[in-house]
């Protein structure tokens, strides 16, 4: 598979059409590839309605979501949404789908938070009904969590045999999965607590990586190499005083600088140093998709120059 760089931008609001339109083409003329959304009950737009603003605001980026909770949809409603938006992108849809995760979401909905081989199993389901929705005959499925009686979907995505799915996680079995079903695979901390707490660092040093991606080898096999691997990057911090910003970061999540400069899901340092350790990381684990926060896309840009297609 080609391993070029891909960056991405995830993005979540904004106070207004005119600002939303504006964040869009500037993340686009900076040269980014792709703009997501996440899927989450707070202040942010709603990824389906969001997108299709986006692309009617910039012709050449790509589409997609960091991730849509399964539990917040019917996998029918799902495949609708998705498809549609993937018709009037003229084909530029990343499907990025999850189990759900994140406790304060169920709780403030009154969604039941059921345990996470529940959410998984169902997960699964649904990127089966998804598959089958987007083909060309009408599709039947009779699962533990979902029945599809003789339903042809339509529209049908302009993407075949259907758009790349998009699945990311931090667990083992989850990531088996992924690398069973998904084209992209995003490595993540385990977040089985629910929330983001502050022992992530110890699931998010490098060597825990390597661990991470063996699990999506195990469940993809011969595929492995025509999987895309990709990492959200959660601290960037564009700076010329490297170590210090790395102390102050790693410090919080209970790593060492060393540990947090290793670590995917930092980028700290000047964008010649940010865009070696890039390079670096492709060689040793794989990852070309890159994706940065809506706060981080700016100062980011430097090494979206230097980097992106190579």
């Amino acid at each position: 598979m080609d391993r070029s760089f891909r960056f991405g931008v995830q993005t979540k609001t904004a106070g207004s059409r005119a600002q939303w339109i504006e964040l869009i083409r500037t993340i686009d003329e900076l040269g980014y590839d792709s703009v997501t959304l996440p899927d989450h009950f707070d202040e942010q737009l709603a990824p389906s309605v969001a997108l299709m603003a986006a692309a009617d605001a910039s012709e050449r980026l790509r589409l997609g979501t960091l991730v849509w909770c399964n539990d917040y949809r019917h996998p029918v409603v799902l495949a609708k949404e998705a498809a549609t938006l993937d018709l009037l992108s003229d084909g530029r849809l990343e499907l990025g789908i999850g189990a759900g995760w994140m406790v304060s979401d169920y709780n403030a909905a009154g969604l039941t938070y059921d345990r996470p081989g529940t959410r998984i199993d169902r997960m699964v389901e649904a990127v089966e009904v998804l598959k089958g929705l987007f083909g060309d005959e009408p599709f039947s499925y009779d699962g533990a969590h979902y029945s599809i009686a003789d339903l042809d979907g339509t529209p049908k995505p302009v993407q075949r045999p259907h758009p790349p799915f998009l699945i990311g996680g931090g667990g083992p079995r989850f990531l088996r999965l992924a690398g069973r079903h998904a084209d992209i695979v995003g490595i993540n901390p385990n977040l089985a607590a629910g929330a983001i707490t502050a022992d992530i660092g110890a699931d998010a040093t490098a060597e825990r990586y390597e661990e991470k991606l063996a699990w999506v080898r195990d469940g993809a096999g011969d595929r492995y190499d025509g999987i895309e691997l990709q990492v959200r990057a959660f601290f960037v911090i564009v700076t010329d005083d490297r170590m210090g910003a790395a102390e102050a970061l790693a410090g919080g999540v209970g790593l060492t600088a060393e540990q947090g400069l290793a670590s995917p899901l930092a980028l700290v340092g000047t964008p010649a140093q940010i865009a070696e350790d890039l390079l670096e990381r492709r060689e040793r684990f794989g990852f070309s998709y890159i994706v940065v926060g809506q706060d981080q896309y700016e100062a980011f840009a430097p090494v979206v120059a230097e980097l992106a297609g190579r």
